[in-house]
């Protein structure tokens, strides 16, 4: 598993209307993706749930580095980058997954939480703290899924998970599910990743 983001920051006063509209035309064209676990159509608003922007930032959970490729060189990102400019792609090697409880409900939110590996900690340990706080995540009342992963080049953890409901039981910035394309989920593999 490999997880993938990149965030658009908009502009305070950006309609968000656009984006909404954006995902409701072209949100089903990965439903089918090969190579893909899942993509969650994330959006945040100034205001909303904390957040201090307005931001697009779609989150990746691939099965094959094949089909992230395909979609970042084969032409579908290119679109994005023509409309928005080209963002930074950040990426995270999976740690683990895990189907919450709410698993197979829509998602109505995402949280997602990154951290630093501290220096000098027990890698072994910080890796298997993240497995932990995946299945605990997973647990949570209205999880539908928890998912981590690691940046070796930034040392950074990141922790994923989707919600059923608007009130998630976890900590990090909050975004509105506009649309899920998870054509690989059952494929996905479950657990620890080592």
């Amino acid at each position: 598993m490999h997880a993938m983001q990149y965030e658009l920051t908009l502009p305070a006063d950006y309609d968000m209307g656009v984006i909404r509209g954006r995902v409701a035309r072209v949100g089903h064209l990965l439903d089918e993706w090969e190579g893909l676990g899942l993509k969650a159509y994330l959006m945040r608003e100034r205001g909303a749930h904390g957040s201090p922007v307005n931001q697009y930032a779609p989150f990746y959970l691939w099965d094959t580095m094949a089909g992230m490729n395909s979609f970042l060189w084969g032409g579908a990102f290119q679109r994005l980058s023509d409309d928005f400019g080209r963002p930074s792609v950040r990426q995270w090697t999976g740690l683990a997954h895990q189907a919450g409880g709410a698993a197979g409900s829509p998602a109505r939110v995402a949280v997602r939480r990154r951290q630093p590996v501290p220096d000098g900690a027990e890698l072994a340990e910080v890796m298997a703290d993240a497995v932990r706080a995946t299945g605990r995540l997973a647990a949570e009342d209205g999880a539908v899924l928890a998912a981590a992963a690691v940046d070796t080049g930034r040392w950074e953890l990141v922790h994923f998970s989707l919600w059923a409901h608007d009130t998630p039981e976890a900590e990090g910035d909050v975004f509105q599910v506009l649309h899920l394309s998870a054509p690989g989920l059952a494929g996905l593999p479950r657990g620890r990743q080592w």
